[in-house]
């Protein structure tokens, strides 16, 4: 596998919600941890360290119970003291774990209708700590080896993939290297090991793919074309990542509610999305998407740049003009996102107002909350990550801090209210929707059985490899126009049928 991802973060309570360094960091903590529940393609909940689950009747208290005999890779037993101390610390607030017998115990003052939802996607991911600070996991991987330090199965440490993830080199690269675990509770993973390659740009990447050294790898948006004429396989998932305009509430010009509704008017989302991204992306017009709300249709954009010169005419002249320009920092990390501030400047300009973009260098995206003063506008990037869209709507609120985040609004899980809520935010226009990508992965020719989540998971453990001798293959198929039908070459012991 190669990402483009500079570095990653094996424990879960250093991820940054919304960002898309956590993306990476979820679907690398996929292969060494697990969740108590899980959520099929069929929006069934699943078993996983949880066999069993209940609730009362308000929805405040939830009891499960946990799956017998389930190891850590390192051989300890996992109990439920282990589920307390590892989901307590990220729970949101309101909610308590606590451990009673072999079940665990999740309380609120308020109902959680969506806790199932909530514990099946994010960072809700069971680990054991150790007192050196290693995470132990029970999944269907174990990390064998980094860049700078390597371990046996008996020791294995997401503290040193943390260390080697993140140490600095410049342009080089950083592998980690994983290593199926035979004592997993849901059988041994068809693969034996998977090694990643981090910092990897997108051409090299592409190029890799094509050359076969490489069997999985992120397409930036702009390849994606160029990977499909190349007769390369390509996935796609549900839109993940959402860009916005977020407006600040100190400097004056930015305030001024007629301002942000020329903005918005002037925004030619549909361009944005056909011709700068070539199709591979849609123009948003909520907040969140529609495969997670379920009502994202509702919401229409226009683009009006008539109207949005009428509006910028009633305004005064000193504002967003070449006396007092508006100033767009563009927070999200990539060339991508300085594309989409250029365009917004473009569309901006039609309507006489003008944008100057600042490109700075961050350390966050979406999560960046801190605002330079001279910048009253700023283009963020927004990585979904829960199954619930109360949680996801309020954690982008709370994060970015562009509304109010109220006791009611965060108890809701009724989608009339969680509508009316979305709708309010949007016509205060403090955040403007522009568009949301899906990610878009590379396959190579050997890789079987890819069936992600169209949410994003990836569930690498049910992947194998077609290993069938090239010189046979080549016999089979010498124009390479086809693929001969390939088994694999052996199912190991305990592995999943």
């Amino acid at each position: 596998m190669e990402l483009h991802a500079a570095s990653v973060s094996l424990d879960p309570r250093k991820w940054r919600v919304g960002s898309t360094e956590s993306a990476t960091d979820e679907k690398m903590g996929a292969l060494v941890f697990d969740r108590l529940v899980a959520l099929d393609s069929y929006g069934r909940f699943q078993p996983q360290l949880a066999m069993e689950w209940s609730h009362d009747a308000a929805f405040k208290r939830w009891e499960f119970t946990l799956r017998a005999n389930v190891k850590f890779s390192d051989g300890a037993v996992l109990n439920s003291a282990d589920v307390v101390a590892a989901l307590q610390p990220l729970l949101p607030d309101g909610q308590q774990i606590s451990a009673s017998g072999d079940n665990v115990v999740i309380q609120s003052a308020s109902a959680m209708p969506d806790l199932l939802e909530e514990l099946a996607s994010g960072r809700f991911f069971v680990y054991r700590l150790l007192p050196d600070g290693t995470l132990m996991g029970t999944g269907p991987f174990f990390v064998a080896e980094t860049a700078n330090r390597s371990s046996g199965p008996s020791s294995s440490s997401t503290a040193a993939a943390d260390s080697a993830a993140s140490a600095p080199g410049g342009n080089k690269t950083t592998h980690l290297h994983f290593r199926a675990n035979e004592e997993t509770w849901s059988g041994r993973p068809f693969l034996d090991a998977i090694e990643v390659t981090l910092g990897v740009p997108p051409l090299r990447q592409l190029f890799d793919l094509q050359l076969g050294k490489a069997d999985l790898v992120e397409l930036a948006p702009e390849l994606v074309r160029r990977a499909m004429q190349d007769n390369q396989r390509v996935w796609s998932s549900a839109p993940l990542t959402f860009y916005g305009l977020r407006f600040d509430d100190t400097p004056p010009a930015v305030a001024d509610a007629k301002l942000r509704e020329a903005m918005s008017l002037s925004l030619d989302r549909q361009t944005m999305a056909n011709v700068l991204l070539q199709k591979q992306a849609e123009p948003a017009s909520a907040l969140l998407p529609q495969w997670l709300s379920g009502y994202a249709f509702l919401f229409t954009t226009e683009t009006n740049i008539d109207r949005a010169k009428e509006i910028r005419a009633t305004l005064p002249a000193n504002l967003a003009a070449a006396t007092a320009r508006l100033r767009l920092g563009v927070d999200a990390p990539g060339d991508l996102a300085k594309l989409l501030g250029e365009r917004v400047a473009v569309n901006a300009r039609q309507a006489a107002i003008l944008v100057q973009v600042v490109n700075r260098p961050v350390t966050h995206d979406a999560t960046s909350t801190s605002s330079d003063p001279a910048n009253g506008l700023h283009l963020f990037s927004w990585h979904y990550s829960s199954l619930s869209p109360r949680v996801e709507l309020e954690s982008m609120v709370s994060t970015l801090k562009f509304g109010e985040s109220t006791e009611t609004a965060m108890s809701s899980t009724d989608l009339e209210e969680l509508y009316a809520r979305e709708k309010k935010l949007l016509e205060e226009r403090h955040v403007l929707p522009l568009v949301a990508l899906p990610e878009y992965i590379g396959l190579g020719q050997k890789v079987r059985d890819w069936m992600p989540a169209r949410w994003g998971e990836w569930r690498l453990a049910d992947v194998w490899l077609d290993l069938t001798e090239p010189s046979l293959a080549h016999a089979d198929n010498p124009n390479g126009t086809a693929t001969p039908a390939a088994q694999p070459l052996a199912v190991p012991p305990g592995a999943k049928p």
